[in-house]
């Protein structure tokens, strides 16, 4: 068997995934660290090992996000924007029109065409505020792990308002929250409401008729999921893994 891979260097983490041109076969991830090509390396080199097969197996390796031009395993790159906008619309079957992109340092609105190519996007990367590191700072500050903090929205058992638009701000205000007795729960929903209004506000009066795609890790985080439709007025759709989209859309774009 022949694979392909795709290797997607993030502001947060490294991805593989390895497929034949079809389907994912595999995929794992690594935390983002100094020595990335080393780190993809081994993540590769455990997929390779999983699925029985030999780097003789490998027939192609594409990088892309933050960290690609670092990648010399890699013999081809591509820009994530493109790798996102294939990679989803092959794995939705075709059905994705507008993608939320939310990554560890920026904020992706990507716009296809009905074959799937990128028609348009806006990006939000001069601030923290509704990105992968907005929750890893709120996760800190309410002493919840990552992985918990959207069932921990579900808690909430009132409504509370974060106003601040700005990361420094924001979490000024959620100590002062804290402070005063409002509940995690209560300020986690707050958080996810703060950062679906952002989105919403990158998307504009765009048609959402067919629905929108919510992309990596963070869409992972049900609470966001809802508070994006609830913003939005619109059916938000989640990948099975959409951590992963961007790798195998690399993989697959060249």
């Amino acid at each position: 068997m022949k694979v392909k891979v795709g290797v997607d260097l993030g502001s947060a983490a490294i991805k593989v995934v390895l497929t034949d041109g079809a389907a994912i076969l595999w995929r794992g991830q690594t935390p983002t660290a100094p020595g990335q090509e080393i780190l993809a390396k081994k993540v590769l080199k455990k997929g390779l090992s999983e699925l029985g097969l030999t780097e003789s197996a490998v027939t192609k390796v594409v990088a892309t996000g933050y960290g690609k031009g670092l990648c010399g395993l890699a013999e081809e790159r591509v820009d994530e924007i493109t790798a996102n906008a294939t990679g989803l619309y092959r794995l939705s079957q075709g059905q994705g029109r507008l993608i939320v992109n939310i990554g560890g340092q920026d904020l992706k609105i990507i716009h296809l065409d009905e074959r799937g190519r990128v028609a348009d996007f806006k990006m939000n990367d001069k601030c923290a505020a509704g990105t992968g590191r907005f929750f890893e700072l709120a996760a800190r500050l309410l002493d919840v792990p990552l992985a918990d903090f959207g069932a921990l929205s579900e808690k909430a058992s009132s409504v509370v308002t974060l106003n601040s638009t700005c990361v420094v701000f924001a979490e000024s205000e959620m100590v002062s929250l804290m402070a005063t007795g409002v509940t995690a729960g209560d300020i986690a929903s707050a958080l996810q409401t703060s950062v679906a209004r952002r989105v919403a506000s990158l998307v504009g009066s765009a048609n959402l008729g067919a629905g929108v795609w919510l992309d990596g890790g963070p869409a992972l985080n049900k609470g966001l999921v809802k508070a994006l439709a609830d913003e939005l007025l619109a059916e938000v759709f989640v990948l099975p893994e959409p951590q992963y989209t961007v790798a195998f859309g690399a993989a697959i774009t060249v």
